[in-house]
């Protein structure tokens, strides 16, 4: 078998020495598409993975600085808004971040470990910022705090905190990131930096005037 094929070999390197002058540009054509079609596929193979890794960075760019909005966080799904805020936490440098928000969530939206090794439970709410977080709210995430053992509860939302809401918080050790302090947040600040305002920063008579003359109500 190996004769065989080293035979045929040796005749067609004869046959295409002896044609050379006949088969040369054929020969010549072959190599040249094949090496233009290796090239473009690579080219082509290049182009999309660059392409891929440039939205990759480009969503990963859009979080750390912050561009989006909070009008555009204010269209945003339920599950979007989570998403949101999971990755805002990765961001500031928490692990074992996931999203557990559902029909059966136990009050919690997303889980996670703080830089510092604490763990932490977050609830989420994307409400109208013309509505109000209420006490019984956060008394729902103080369950889910005791029933996942999290060192730290969070209840973000994009609106603002009742007063009865926003002095409960405090007192129960929950950080309250309100529209305000979303802002922040979302801009840059990191969210254990939340933690010294926490329980400010809104509901003053400043704050009251802006909120109506924005939302007219």
């Amino acid at each position: 078998m190996r004769k065989s094929v080293a035979v045929g070999g040796c005749l067609t390197l004869i046959l295409v020495v002896v044609f050379w002058s006949v088969v040369w540009p054929y020969v010549t054509g072959a190599l040249l598409l094949s090496g233009i079609a290796v090239t473009g596929w690579r080219l082509w193979r290049t182009d999309r993975l660059v392409r891929r890794r440039d939205r990759l960075w480009r969503r990963e760019e859009a979080v750390k600085s912050g561009h989006r909005t909070l009008a555009e966080v204010d269209v945003m799904t339920g599950t979007e808004f989570e998403d949101l805020v999971a990755s805002l936490c990765r961001r500031d440098g928490c692990t074992d971040v996931r999203r557990v928000g559902g029909a059966n969530d136990n009050g919690a939206d997303v889980l996670g470990r703080l830089p510092d090794g604490r763990t932490v439970v977050i609830q989420c709410k994307r409400y109208a910022p013309s509505s109000t977080i209420a006490s019984r709210e956060l008394r729902d995430l103080l369950g889910a705090k005791v029933h996942f053992g999290a060192d730290l509860a969070v209840f973000v939302t994009t609106t603002r905190f009742s007063r009865p809401s926003e002095r409960f918080a405090v007192q129960h050790g929950i950080l309250a990131v309100h529209r305000d302090h979303l802002g922040l947040w979302n801009n840059g600040a990191t969210l254990l930096s939340l933690s010294e305002v926490n329980g400010g920063g809104q509901g003053d008579a400043r704050h009251r005037a802006r909120w109506k003359q924005a939302y007219g109500k």
